[in-house]
């Protein structure tokens, strides 16, 4: 009889910062009892035109679903609760989180029209599903409620810190319960399944606290209107900006969705201090300009978000001029850079002031530095190291330095790696399908399908459409028509690169023999060629093309 095994399968977020989703498996390898630690997403950029949202190829776990028993949410990031709408739903099998990251979850079940069992559970909760004997443990973050996930089996205990930094001093919210993973690490540890994000970084990562207190002293020292842009998520850094606000004597507007939509999430289950208010944008309008400051979405430079809307000079509710200052109490995140920096000069042509974390201290980090993870390695003293949450070279630095603490083999798992912890020593024993879908419009869409591929061609190299009409004798009967897009319609001594596209075509229908002119791939596939023949001479590109046939 098979033995059971304890194994780890990561299906997003390793080899990669982003779309976070891991799975846990304990019995024999052909009846296997899962949970799933997080369901997340990422954003789509310039090399996935069209696409909003990627998120991990769940068909390896949709085909296992039968014996999924719970998905389990560490926090409310988009890159660990984005794809819970699109996906869970599907899994059939309740949903675990905290208040607010439940609170958050919520108008994303609605957006999709589904229904999920969640369980709003309290922090430092305890439950047993199945054969995972499962504990929440508290640690700080970038978000309100983050918490590490102590997973007990027969065969050992994992400890799966989701997010984290140690905050001696958080300005929301309570400080890492480092006795319960001391404690934890008391009762021995087989692995830590870890993040990896800033294992590069020296030091520490930093206390809100002492970025409370810089944006106090900014935001006093300005006179003319300030706006400030965060992450909407960073509650207590939203907290921190009002905080600053009053000292300075100033009402706070938020503008963007997000900004209402997570503030409203924290102000329902009770995370908002007492006196947190907030003026409508109608009503900033007509404060003094030294009396008011904005709190905006946008600070990564999303082309929609409340302050590219004002830097662009079309935000019904907010102008911004010279006097006026914008302070980014954020990073830039990797891939950002340009959108970002377009931003920051647009706001410069209108004379605004701009403050970012290059200039002041504005921001810390959500994730732990090299001494903070070192901490937490002293605290739980884990037999194993598997470093998750990060690129290659975040995961291999990081399984580096794990072997200097002290544990006794460290693994940096890809996407799709099984890996068995128990028993034996861990290995990777098998590799599963771990690719990724992409939100397409309304339709979840496996990576590289057809539509894809056909934009990125098209944003290479445009399209051109020749439509010809063919009688029953095989003779075209009209010229062709032809239609550009995106590709040049002159060319050096070319007034009308249609026209001769048009020319060329006739001509390659005529060529073909009556019995070809009466086979329409005969004659898309003779068009097709002359259109490229033409373009690649003229423009030395090769667009798409698309041959429409009227048969009359």
């Amino acid at each position: 009889m098979a033995k059971d095994e304890l194994v780890f399968l990561p299906l997003g977020g390793s080899g990669e910062i982003g779309m976070n989703m891991n799975l846990y498996g304990f019995g024999p390898p052909n009846a296997r009892k899962w949970i799933m630690i997080d369901c997340g997403v990422m954003f789509g950029d310039l090399a996935t035109p069209g696409i909003e949202l990627i998120c991990p190829d769940p068909t390896f776990i949709m085909e296992e679903r039968g014996d999924l028993l719970a998905l389990i949410l560490t926090h409310g990031h988009e890159d660990h609760i984005g794809a819970v709408g699109l996906l869970a739903p599907d899994f059939k099998c309740p949903v675990y989180a905290t208040a607010f990251t439940a609170k958050l979850i919520d108008s994303k079940i609605e957006e999709r029209g589904a229904k999920l069992d969640v369980t709003v559970i309290d922090l430092g909760a305890r439950l047993k599903i199945g054969p995972f004997d499962i504990e929440f443990v508290t640690l700080t973050h970038s978000i309100p409620e983050p918490n590490g996930v102590i997973i007990r089996t027969p065969l050992g205990t994992v400890l799966h810190t989701g997010d984290w930094k140690i905050d001696p001093e958080p300005t929301l919210g309570p400080v890492t319960d480092s006795p319960r993973l001391r404690a934890i690490g008391d009762e021995g540890v087989l692995a830590m399944v870890c993040d990896s994000t800033n294992v590069l970084s020296k030091g520490e990562s930093g206390s809100e606290m002492r970025v409370k207190e810089s944006l106090t002293e900014l935001i006093a020292a300005e006179e003319g209107r300030v706006a400030v842009t965060t992450f909407a998520s960073n509650v207590a850094r939203v907290v921190s900006v009002c905080e600053a606000a009053y000292v300075a004597n100033r009402s706070v507007c938020l503008l963007g969705r997000s900004m209402l939509r997570i503030v409203g999430a924290a102000r329902e289950v009770g995370l908002l201090p007492e006196g947190i208010n907030f003026v409508e944008p109608a009503e900033a309008g007509f404060l003094p300009r030294e009396h008011v400051l904005y709190l905006c979405t946008g600070s990564q430079g999303e082309p929609r978000a409340a302050l590219a809307r004002i830097a662009r000079d079309d935000h019904r509710d907010l102008v911004l001029a010279e006097g006026d200052t914008v302070i980014f109490s954020s990073k830039i995140i990797p891939g950002n850079e340009r959108g970002i920096f377009e931003l920051i000069n647009d706001l410069v042509e209108l004379g605004v002031k701009v403050i970012t974390e290059k200039d002041a201290f504005t921001h810390v980090s959500g994730h732990p530095n090299k001494d903070e993870l070192k901490k937490m390695y002293e605290w739980v003293r884990p037999r194993y190291a598997v470093p998750v949450h990060g690129e290659a070279r975040h995961l291999e630095a990081h399984a580096d330095f794990a072997l200097t603490l002290g544990v006794k083999d460290a693994i940096a798992p890809r996407n799709g790696d099984v890996i068995r912890l128990a028993p034996g020593e861990p290995e990777v024993i098998d590799e599963v399908p771990a690719g990724r879908w992409m939100l397409d419009g309304e339709l979840l869409l496996p990576e590289g399908s057809g539509p894809m591929r056909e934009r990125r061609k098209l944003g290479f190299a445009g399209a051109v459409t020749v439509a010809v009409a063919i009688d029953e004798h095989g003779d075209l009967a009209a010229g062709p028509a032809v239609a550009i897009a995106g590709a040049p319609k002159e060319a050096p001594g070319i007034d009308d690169v249609g026209a001769v596209v048009a020319e060329k075509a006739q001509a390659a229908v005529r060529g073909l023999s009556k019995k070809q002119r009466l086979d329409d791939e005969a004659v898309e596939l003779a068009v097709t060629r002359a259109v490229r023949t033409v373009m690649t001479d003229l423009w030395g590109k090769r667009p798409g093309a698309a041959v429409l046939i009227q048969r009359v």
